[in-house]
């Protein structure tokens, strides 16, 4: 009886096991195979369908629905995995699990970049398996004695997946996502990541401020920084768009303190890098695992932040970003970064979007708002743009307005850059705005600009070639004349040369 019992385990059994290799055949890009593979990593993978496995005979009691279920959520992360890759240059990884029910909180971020069909396909074949194993396969309870061997196969099953998965402490990875993939496999690359999260690094201040134990300058000088949603100088990279797109950057260029290429961990998306790097001033190599998403643990502890020196300095420190706080846990990191005030999204209405976030005319307004108080302390002001995020695809686009931004015709599949450069004018309109102010201002002030990372424009940079990946920065202040020095920076030192520059100025 129990050997006819366990054979009706055995063969779904090995059927999983090996359709889990075969799918991660559809990775891109595609892990090497199973047996040039680290013996702990093949472990991890046996390990992790083992326990799959015996968790769904635990819901449902059916070892080919059992496996079915098992092979389609490998098949969900393996389509996410890629249409991540296709945009962002980079595979699936452990703290990107947050973003399935992000999705399902903020969709219009996340859907527009998976295929419809790669989501309505294997729906429909998932509902037609479903239909078909609760019709013709029997469960294991039906079977004279059923309980008993039921019982005994849960427990060898997730004994021998604990034990396989053990092997993880053996795997290690180097946190380079597409490497780690390659030489791990999906499963493996996924338990290796999560195992490292359970560490937080020590991070080191890298601040060097405040300069000889106090402030320089008395009063202290207004800081407002400006990290710019997508935020790049496109003209260099496509001739075809208009020389005046940036004028009003070009000027703050040339009267900046130093400006020049910053290096930026980020592409296309994953914003909370690059405000990480400029708030925290580390460096990607410290951060380990945490490089991915530094506001899922990292944050949550004591980090430096160059925000808290500028509090325990006597100023008051506010960010404003025009969307829901609760994304990536902002409510509850900023303040711990050293923010006095957090405006978020509720501080705006439905007259101050331009497309489908709030425009950055109503950002420029709120932070001039802000620099006209009659509180005496000195003011840090920084400012998470929201207006130019994706999917610009979604946008719709005028014949007009092609004239408006570039100078001659772009092919059909090239729209993006024509939404993307509507909103780059804009940002340019609302660094006039503030800069505008502060020459006015009745205190000295310096203002940091800087983008986060270039934006997602595959079949742009499909047809037209793709931007080296930096972003442009610039530093400025309202009582000292610019030296127009060009200077390539890395975003993890960017706020430290600012406060160079502001407190020597």
């Amino acid at each position: 009886m129990i050997e006819a019992f366990f054979e009706a385990l055995w063969l779904p059994f090995l059927i999983g096991m090996a359709s889990t290799w075969a799918l991660e055949c559809l990775l891109i890009p595609r892990p090497v195979a199973p047996w040039r593979r680290p013996l702990a990593a093949t472990a991890v993978h046996l390990g992790v369908w083992t326990l799959a496995f015996a968790f769904e005979l635990l819901l449902f009691r059916r070892p080919y629905f059992a496996v079915a279920n098992v092979l389609a959520i490998q098949l969900l992360v393996v389509l996410v995995s890629n249409a991540k890759y296709q945009a962002l240059r980079e595979p699936f990884v452990f703290p990107d699990f947050e973003y399935f029910t992000d999705a399902i909180r903020h969709p219009r971020l996340y859907l527009p970049f998976v295929s419809i069909w790669a989501i309505v396909l294997p729906a429909i074949g998932y509902a037609g398996l479903c239909y078909a194993a609760f019709r013709l396969e029997p469960g294991l309870l039906e079977a004279p004695g059923g309980v008993g061997h039921y019982v005994f196969a849960l427990f060898v099953l997730t004994a021998f997946g604990v034990i396989l998965c053990a092997g993880g402490r053996l795997l290690r990875p180097d946190f380079d996502a597409q490497r780690d993939l390659v030489r791990f496999g999906l499963l493996a690359s996924l338990v290796s990541y999560w195992r490292a999260e359970q560490k937080v690094p020590e991070l080191s201040d890298h601040f060097g401020f405040p300069p000889s134990g106090g402030l320089v300058a008395n009063p202290a000088p207004d800081l407002v920084s400006i990290q710019s949603e997508s935020f790049f100088d496109a003209r260099q990279t496509y001739p075809a768009l208009r020389k005046d797109l940036l004028s009003e950057f070009d000027a703050l260029r040339a009267e900046a303190l130093v400006h020049g290429a910053l290096t930026v961990p980020a592409w296309g998306a994953n914003t909370v890098r690059s405000e990480f790097a400029f708030l925290a001033g580390q460096a990607q190599g410290t951060l380990g695992v945490h490089r991915f998403n530094p506001y899922r643990r990292l944050a949550a502890f004591t980090t430096p932040s160059f925000v808290r020196l500028l509090k325990a300095q006597g100023y008051r420190t506010v960010c404003i970003h025009p969307y829901h706080a609760t994304f990536y846990r902002r409510n509850v990191v900023l303040p711990k970064l050293g923010f006095d005030e957090f405006i978020d999204i509720a501080a705006f209405g439905q007259e101050d979007r331009q497309g489908p976030y709030v425009g950055d005319k109503a950002v420029a307004e709120k932070v001039i708002a802000m620099l006209r108080r009659s509180d005496p302390r000195p003011l840090y002001v920084h400012v998470i743009t929201m207006e130019n995020h994706g999917p610009l695809h979604w946008e719709q686009v005028a014949p007009e307005e092609y004239r408006t931004v570039a100078t001659q015709p772009l092919p059909d599949d090239c729209s993006d850059l024509i939404v993307y450069a509507r909103h780059l004018r804009n940002a340019d309109a609302m660094f006039s705005s503030i800069t505008g102010y502060l020459r006015e201002h009745d205190r000295a002030a310096s203002l940091c600009v800087y983008g986060d990372h270039v934006p997602i424009m595959a079949e742009v940079y499909r047809t037209l070639g793709e931007p080296p990946g930096t972003t442009p920065y610039a530093i400025w202040h309202n009582r000292v004349a610019g030296r127009g020095g060009e200077q390539p920076a890395a975003l993890e030192c960017l706020a430290s040369i600012w406060l160079r520059e502001c407190y020597s100025a």
